[in-house]
């Protein structure tokens, strides 16, 4: 297993408060793909030609995924927030849920430093079983004595919701100035298959809650919603897709767009093949000239707001109070 990445000294203060920061996980080579789609997959039998496409997505980025080293840096900058808040009192880890270091192996060297309960973020905004449900089973089956207070959703939190706005504006100004102001702007995220409509799923109506909030901070910029990278599945996916979005508003005469993913805050795959590969060759196909927001990443209202809202699930577990004095950052 690689050098656990502590974002804090593993010697500090015995009764620290654990926060477990939580990612998806992605090949570290062209060679890792293979494994990382069998445990994605559940280790059900994968194709080689669906390893050879995969695996020509990450050629073409770079030969690797840079999740980590991107979750990594946000636990570094939610350690430099905490520590503002609440000095010594958290310590944060990372951990993969499909590659390393896993959930399962950090969890254990948790348990080796000492560790008894953390704090669970998982760093995506929206609830979903099939999704941030998903990570909290992976805790459980990896039976830990650790004690874990989750964090299931944040997609009204704040600092998130200023990091993104930041990020559009800041797209926007790329734009020729005399058509910023029209330019449409595609909120996305990752689709997931439309079965979890039966289950009363809250992940379409947190997405609606996130688009809307953010919607509203820009006006009257004109905005839409879509998803995107969904799986190859025989079984329907929610839509409607990015692509679709795309080629309609192209048909309607937009000859500019901006992508602003919502439901991811890192470049990975599917913003670094899906949005600026396959989409980007889309938009030039339909003369549209395409542009996507620089994602949240550790921006620091968002670790702000992060911060306080892993204090404040501190203080409901009954593992942490706030002082009178104490301020919180947003």
């Amino acid at each position: 297993m690689a050098d656990l990445p502590l974002s804090s000294d593993a010697s500090a203060d015995a009764g620290a408060i654990s926060v477990f920061v939580m990612a998806y996980g992605g090949p570290d080579k062209l060679e890792d793909v293979r494994p990382y789609l069998l445990d994605v997959r559940h280790q059900r039998p994968t194709s080689d030609d669906l390893v050879h496409e995969i695996a020509q997505r990450y050629a073409q980025i770079g030969g690797r995924s840079p999740i980590l080293e991107l979750t990594q840096a946000q636990a570094t900058a939610l350690q430099q927030a905490l520590d503002k808040i609440a000095p010594s009192q958290f310590r944060v880890w990372v951990g993969m849920r499909h590659w390393h270091p896993f959930i399962k192996d950090v969890l254990a060297e948790m348990e080796r430093a000492g560790e008894k309960r953390a704090v669970g973020l998982v760093m995506a905004p929206h609830y979903s079983r099939m999704s941030i449900g998903a990570y909290y089973k992976r805790l459980e089956e990896a039976g830990s004595s650790i004690t874990i207070a989750p964090i299931e959703r944040w997609h009204l939190l704040p600092g998130y919701l200023d990091a993104v706005e930041d990020r559009v504006r800041t797209a926007l100004a790329r734009f020729p100035a005399e058509v910023r102001d029209q330019v449409p702007v595609i909120f996305t995220a990752h689709s997931l298959p439309e079965k979890i409509l039966t289950w009363d799923d809250p992940y379409p109506r947190e997405l609606a809650a996130t688009t809307s909030a953010l919607g509203a901070r820009i006006a009257p910029q004109p905005f839409d919603f879509a998803y995107q990278s969904a799986a190859m599945t025989p079984d329907p996916w929610l839509g409607p897709d990015a692509g679709q979005a795309i080629a309609r508003l192209a048909s309607e005469g937009h000859r500019h767009l901006l992508l602003a993913p919502i439901g991811f805050v890192c470049e990975h795959v599917e913003i670094l093949y899906d949005i600026d590969v396959e989409f980007r060759r889309q938009a030039e196909a339909l003369g549209v000239h395409l542009e996507r927001i620089k994602m949240v990443n550790d921006h620091p209202a968002m670790m702000a707001g992060l911060a306080t809202l892993v204090q404040q699930r501190a203080v409901e577990a009954g593992w942490f109070s706030i002082e009178p004095e104490q301020t919180t950052a947003r």
